[in-house]
C-alpha cells in the first residue's frame, strides 16, 4: 500500500513539496483557491494589465499521480484533515503549508480567480485616475508597489509613510537601504519615517476618495487613494488537539530543525506559518519544501538521518519596477560559479561595481534577477503551464 501525504495549502511551498513527493506517495493537495496565485508578481498585476491574468496558473497539471482537492481545511489533527465540505481525509503524513493573509493588492484576498482578476482591473482603473497616492508601510511591499506605480504613471505623486525609523526592516545593511532611498529619491517617491496617521483614512484601501491625513508629526498629507502595505497574518487557526500547542502568540508555529511540529513524527510545517526568524519569502518556502520532501521520502523508504533546515543569511531581491531596485545578498558569491560571477561583474556599471563590494546588487542586476520577469517562468514550469498561460 502506498503512503498518503496530505499537503494543506497550494502556495509556493505547498506545490513544491507536493510535486517532489508525487512519485513515491499518494499526494492529496488541499487548496480552496481555483488556481495558484503568483503573489510575487501581484503588484505588477495591479498596475500592468498584461500581467493580471498571468498571476493565476491552474493546478490541474501539477501532479501525475496525486489529487488536488478544492476545499478548505477547517480542522487538522495528527492523522487527518477535515474539510469545509465535511469530508475527512486520513493521512500518513501531513504538511501544513497554508501561508498567510495580506492586504490587497499584494494578495488577491479571494478564492475565485475570476473575481480576483476583476478586482485588480477595477482597482487599476481607479488608481489610474488618482493623482496622489498614499502607501502605508515602508517594507518591501510598500517600496515595490511604489516602484510599480511610478513605472506605470510617471506623473503621480507617491508618498510612503511608516512609523519605523528605517525602510525595509530586518537584518539588512544600512548601505542597502541607502541605495534604495537613493533610487526612491531619483524616482520622486517621498518617504516619511518615524510617524503615522493620527486616524485611519475615511475611505477603504484602493477606493477613490480625496482626503487629507494628519500625521502624529503634525504634517498633513493629501491623497486621492491609499493602500495598506503591512499586516501579514499566518493562517493556522485550523489546528486541533495536540497540534494546537505549536501555535504561538500571533499564529506562527514552532517547528523543529527538521521542520516537524514539536512532538509530532508525521506533521510538518513550512513557509510563512513557521516561527523561524527569517524573511517570509517564496524562495524560503520552497527551501522548506525541499527539506520536508527529503524527510518524508526517507521515512517512506525506511532509511537515512533526518535532513535539517538551516536558515541562510538575510537576503532579499527588491525590484522598484522592471528596471530599478536593489538586492541584498551577503553570500552571493557562494551561490554562483566563476563564469556567472564574472558575468555579474561585467554587467555591473561603475556604481554597481562599488555596490558589489558591499554585497549589494544594483538596479541592472536586480532587474535581470527578478524585476523584468518576476520569476514567473519557474513557477509556470513547476505547474507545467506554458509561460503566461492561466
Amino acid at each position: 500500500m502506498r503512503t498518503t501525504v496530505a499537503v494543506v495549502g497550494g502556495g509556493y511551498g505547498g506545490i513544491a513539496v507536493a510535486e517532489q513527493l508525487d512519485d513515491v506517495t499518494d499526494v492529496v493537495l488541499i487548496e480552496p483557491r481555483d488556481a495558484f496565485v503568483h503573489n510575487v508578481a501581484a503588484l505588477r498585476g495591479l498596475t500592468d494589465p498584461q500581467w493580471t491574468d498571468r498571476l493565476f496558473l491552474p493546478y490541474d497539471r501539477l501532479l501525475t499521480r496525486g489529487t488536488v482537492i478544492r476545499d478548505k481545511a477547517v480542522r487538522v489533527d495528527a492523522t487527518s484533515v477535515t474539510l469545509g465540505s465535511g469530508t475527512r481525509i486520513e493521512a500518513d503524513y501531513i504538511v501544513l503549508a497554508t501561508g498567510s493573509a495580506y492586504p490587497f493588492p499584494a494578495k488577491a484576498g479571494t478564492e475565485d480567480s475570476a473575481t480576483a482578476k476583476s478586482r485588480y482591473h477595477a482597482t487599476r482603473e481607479v488608481l489610474a485616475q488618482s493623482g496622489r497616492v498614499l502607501l502605508l508601510g515602508g517594507g518591501p511591499v510598500g517600496l515595490e508597489l511604489a516602484g510599480e506605480i511610478r513605472t506605470a504613471w510617471p506623473d503621480k505623486s507617491i508618498t510612503i509613510v511608516d512609523p519605523g525609523d528605517e525602510i525595509v526592516p530586518g537584518d539588512y545593511s544600512d548601505e542597502f537601504r541607502a541605495e534604495l532611498r537613493r533610487q526612491l529619491d531619483a524616482m520622486g517617491i517621498r518617504v516619511i519615517l518615524g510617524t503615522r496617521l493620527r486616524e485611519q483614512p475615511p475611505s477603504e484601501p484602493g477606493e477613490a476618495k480625496t482626503f487629507t491625513a494628519t500625521l502624529h508629526s503634525g504634517e498633513q498629507v493629501t491623497a486621492d487613494i491609499w493602500f495598506r502595505c503591512f499586516g501579514a497574518v499566518p493562517a493556522t487557526g485550523y489546528l486541533a488537539d495536540d497540534l494546537a500547542v505549536a501555535r504561538q502568540a500571533g499564529g506562527l508555529l514552532a517547528v523543529t530543525a527538521d521542520l516537524r511540529l514539536p512532538g509530532q513524527e508525521r506533521v510538518f510545517a513550512l513557509g510563512d506559518i513557521t516561527a523561524i526568524p527569517e524573511p517570509k519569502q517564496a524562495g524560503t518556502a520552497v527551501g522548506h519544501a525541499a527539506v520536508i520532501a527529503a524527510n518524508i521520502r526517507a521515512l517512506v523508504q525506511g532509511g537515512g538521518e533526518p535532513t535539517t533546515y538551516r536558515p541562510g543569511p538575510p537576503g532579499i531581491v527588491l525590484p522598484l519596477g522592471p528596471h530599478g531596485g536593489a538586492t541584498y545578498a551577503p553570500d552571493w558569491q557562494n551561490h554562483v560559479d566563476p563564469a556567472t560571477e564574472a558575468h555579474i561583474r561585467q554587467q555591473a556599471k561603475e556604481r554597481e561595481d562599488s555596490l558589489l563590494a558591499l554585497n549589494i546588487l544594483g538596479a541592472e542586476i536586480t532587474s535581470q534577477l527578478k524585476g523584468r520577469h518576476l520569476n514567473i517562468e519557474e513557477y509556470a514550469e513547476l505547474l507545467h503551464v506554458n509561460q503566461g498561460e492561466g
